[in-house]
């Protein structure tokens, strides 16, 4: 199908403006040539000759590439002080472009240079007409880069303001149930969703995984928070609101996208747990003697197939038992040595307070968690704590 409308982009000052270089080298007549050449071209060209210098003027102002030579002061034929400035650059600067010169290359300087960041190579003496072809290449490449990167900066955050807009700004006070949730969210934006809500003396829980990140994941998101909030009413069956999420997300869901998702009726007066799960990590549920059940009926994720049909499971629920909903940002956390954190530790470090409040079970899960990381959580992690009686 043709496109009946395409976007209309009006110039940036970004595509427009004179390009910004910054020149190093330490010989003076090369300096002076190049800016001759430069200037000339239209470019707005800024001189350095030493490594020190390159990096004060990338700290104090933004260029559209740098332009510089491998050989200094220090030592004039091996380009090791170019080379190191190169990885110096790209710690400050990941996508700045930057093109190499220098009268004494080889090509393992070339390749050298290549691999530490640099965009091209030019031998000295230089070619006016192939530098200034390197130079025209190089500046839209590293301008349309930083356009993309801008917009992908752009779409993760009114992707993170989604994600934010559809999480619970209270939880529901519900007679006989003592409730504590945490949402960790990491760089980027991941698929975590999750709602809690109160139906006089039942609390319904949802939580749910998208597959993939970014906006699509945050839109998706979306819909699905929209889905159990309209579906999930007092008298409605944890399964037939699988099922009617299930059909919605098929309509909408891209090929190749799913959602693992549970939702469960809290029901502390009548001593039960109704829940169907659909491919997400189990619940557990703790008792005071320390024993943990997983939560694990219901069926495949969401999303593939609009027309199965996703059963429910009944739990007793006693005064003292502990209820954990996860996201596998808990479950797949790494530690340095790349072990994940799993289940049985998640289960381990609960049962091991498990007499204690919700609020204080969560924070000692998280505690646990981060202790085993070091802090560093690779994907959104969300943690619900559900206590009876």
């Amino acid at each position: 199908m043709h496109e009946l409308f395409t976007e209309f982009r009006m110039p940036s000052s970004i595509d427009t403006a004179p390009a910004r270089l910054l020149v190093a080298d330490d010989q003076p007549d090369v300096l002076e040539a190049l800016r001759w050449l430069l200037t000339g071209e239209g470019y707005e060209p800024d001189f350095v000759n030493s490594t020190d210098g390159v990096m004060e003027r990338l700290r104090a102002g933004s260029f559209d590439l740098l332009l510089m030579d491998l050989n200094y002061t220090r030592d004039t034929t091996s380009g090791r002080e170019g080379l190191e400035l190169i990885s110096k650059v790209r710690v400050l600067d990941a996508s700045l472009p930057i093109v190499v010169m220098t009268g004494w290359g080889s090509i393992d300087t070339a390749v050298e240079a290549m691999r530490r960041g640099a965009k091209s190579f030019v031998q000295k003496p230089w070619e006016d007409v192939t530098l200034l072809e390197i130079l025209e290449r190089e500046v839209a490449d590293g301008r349309a880069s930083r356009r993309r990167d801008h917009k992908q900066q752009r779409e993760v955050e009114e992707a993170r303001l989604i994600q934010r807009g559809l999480l619970p700004t209270a939880t529901p006070q519900v007679a006989g149930i003592d409730l504590s949730v945490t949402w960790l969210p990491a760089d980027g934006v991941g698929g975590d969703c999750f709602d809690t809500l109160g139906f006089g003396d039942v609390l319904g829980v949802s939580i749910a995984d998208i597959a993939g990140k970014g906006l699509p994941a945050a839109l998706l998101m979306s819909n699905l928070q929209a889905a159990v909030r309209a579906f999930a009413q007092e008298a409605v069956s944890p399964a037939s609101i699988t099922n009617s999420v299930n059909r919605l997300l098929c309509r909408n869901m891209a090929s190749g996208r799913f959602a693992t998702f549970c939702y469960a009726r809290i029901e502390p007066a009548a001593g039960r747990i109704v829940y169907s799960n659909a491919g997400h990590n189990p619940p557990m549920l703790i008792h005071p003697t320390g024993l943990v059940e997983n939560l694990s009926d219901g069926g495949m994720v969401l999303g593939i197939f609009p027309d199965n049909q996703y059963e429910q499971a009944k739990l007793p629920l006693a005064a003292g038992d502990r209820l954990l909903f996860y996201t596998d940002g808990i479950t797949e956390a790494r530690n340095p040595e790349g072990d994940e954190y799993g289940e049985e530790r998640l289960a381990a470090a609960a049962v091991a307070v498990r007499g204690a409040t919700a609020e204080v079970i969560k924070d000692a899960v998280l505690a646990d968690v981060n202790a085993f990381t070091n802090g560093k959580f690779e994907d959104d992690a969300t943690l619900i704590v559900v206590g009876i009686g």
